[in-house]
């Protein structure tokens, strides 16, 4: 039995764009595939395994849903941040040629990606559970017509020969992962690249006064504190009952950050920090192509 130490949990079929995660970002570990992201939680809270991974923002599509109303109550902490390039292939049967497929099976949200190869090469869409899973029926059918559209990973998992690579409509297509754990890990470190650089994540509730939010806020544009997102979400369906959700780039003990911190916490009724962590590589071109 592998250790849970070894163990990172993920959403979805084996070959899913989290699976693809998992083996960018932590590749000496064995990846566990969950049903629901409520089980991907479970699994580390419970011991099952030692970390999770979540998606939480696309580049193309914007934020998970849900996901940000489930970090808060998770218990677990951000210890790492994943970028992933969305690559699809065309997977198929092995032997099968590309002016054979007439049909290809893939989550909507992916075949909304490839509407370009598909129109050119006269191959209607058929939508699935999922990326991965799509991949798995199409190797179970055995119906040579057919092709998903997945990861390379699932075309690798499933003996399905890829007939065209990166079929995506647009190259820069990214998912921001989080890695979760049990415990935080607040120490500065080096990304996966040796380079400098830290995030830190939190959530908050502002106090029930005239321009809170304003104020709150405040304190990291006269510090130079650089906010990478910030995005407001409703807590128990309630209109009133507004969190917000914050990426910032830093780290809590950082001058101009613990400042702006300060300064927060006396315009809110409630901060929780989810996560301090190393800024992946690939964010500061994202920030760049969302600024041009």
């Amino acid at each position: 039995m592998t250790s849970p130490a070894n163990l990172i949990a993920f959403q979805g079929e084996p070959g899913a764009y989290s699976h693809q995660a998992c083996r960018d970002a932590r590749p000496d570990l064995e990846a566990l595939p969950c049903r629901t992201f409520e089980d991907v939680i479970e699994a580390v809270r419970s011991g099952q395994a030692d970390l999770a991974m979540l998606p939480v923002e696309n580049s193309t599509y914007g934020r998970v849903a849900d996901i940000h109303h489930l970090l808060p109550e998770s218990g677990l902490h951000i210890i790492d941040e994943a970028f992933v390039r969305v690559h699809i292939s065309l997977l198929a049967l092995p032997g099968v040629a590309l002016n054979e497929i007439t049909d290809a099976m893939s989550h909507t949200v992916l075949l909304g990606q490839c509407r370009r190869f598909l129109r050119d090469n006269n191959i209607r869409g058929m939508t699935g559970a999922d990326t991965a899973g799509s991949a798995k029926v199409v190797s179970e059918q055995r119906q040579r017509h057919i092709a998903a559209l997945a990861a390379p990973l699932a075309g690798e998992i499933y003996g399905l020969n890829r007939l065209a690579d990166e079929i995506e409509d647009r190259q820069n297509n990214t998912t921001r992962f989080l890695i979760m754990a049990r415990e935080p890990d607040y120490a500065r470190r080096p990304n996966r690249n040796g380079e400098q650089g830290m995030m830190t994540s939190f959530v908050f509730r502002v106090r029930n006064i005239p321009a809170a939010l304003y104020k709150a806020m405040g304190g990291f544009a006269t510090n130079g504190v650089n906010m990478t997102k910030l995005e407001s979400y409703m807590v128990d369906g309630v209109f009133t009952a507004t969190q917000f959700y914050a990426d910032i780039e830093g780290h809590p003990e950082d001058d101009n950050v613990r400042l702006a911190l300060d300064e927060l916490r006396y315009f809110t009724s409630m901060t929780n920090i989810l996560g301090v962590y190393p800024a992946d590589p690939l964010r500061a071109e994202q920030l760049r192509q969302r600024d041009q």
